[in-house]
């Protein structure tokens, strides 16, 4: 049975079916075609199918729809403000911190809501964050010193 859920995505109060148990990866790619939110493992392990929920990282394929009713939820398409990339997603760029792409928007989104806690984490709470994201191309590296340039900047929107 089809129960609607209210809450903010991206800025924008939406409404979307619940369904028996539909998941937010579900909803969100194919209701509302946000697909820089990627289906990795489908089991919470690899970190792809992250976005914030109320400010805090979520792995969209096991939050139920239902869950985040009245809440808000910014995915990879909401990180940007008004077609500017934030500080971490130039990073992301300057520093080459991605290759092919799939974990960069879970990574970026953990990422975000660790600087918003903590707008200058060491180099092993960077590390121990995202730890259970998975990055196949090797990236690591880059992606941390992507992080740390933009806790070194000081005060800048991550």
């Amino acid at each position: 049975m089809a129960r609607p859920i209210t809450f903010v995505l991206n800025g924008s109060t939406t409404t979307l079916d619940a369904g028996d148990w539909r998941s937010l990866l579900a909803a969100l790619r194919t209701d509302r075609d946000l697909t820089g939110t990627k289906y990795g493992c489908g089991a919470a392990l690899c970190g792809a199918c992250t976005v914030l929920v109320a400010g805090e990282p979520q792995r969209a394929c096991v939050t139920p729809l239902e869950s985040v009713a009245a809440k808000e939820v910014v995915t990879i398409e909401g990180l940007a403000t008004r077609g500017t990339l934030s500080a971490l997603q130039q990073a992301f760029i300057d520093h080459g911190a991605f290759q092919c792409g799939f974990c960069t928007p879970g990574m970026l989104l953990e990422a975000t809501a660790l600087l918003r806690r903590d707008p200058h984490p060491s180099r092993a709470t960077i590390i121990a964050t995202l730890d259970h994201h998975l990055c196949r191309c090797g990236a690591h590296q880059r992606i941390v010193a992507a992080i740390e340039s933009v806790s070194v900047a000081g005060g800048a929107r991550p």
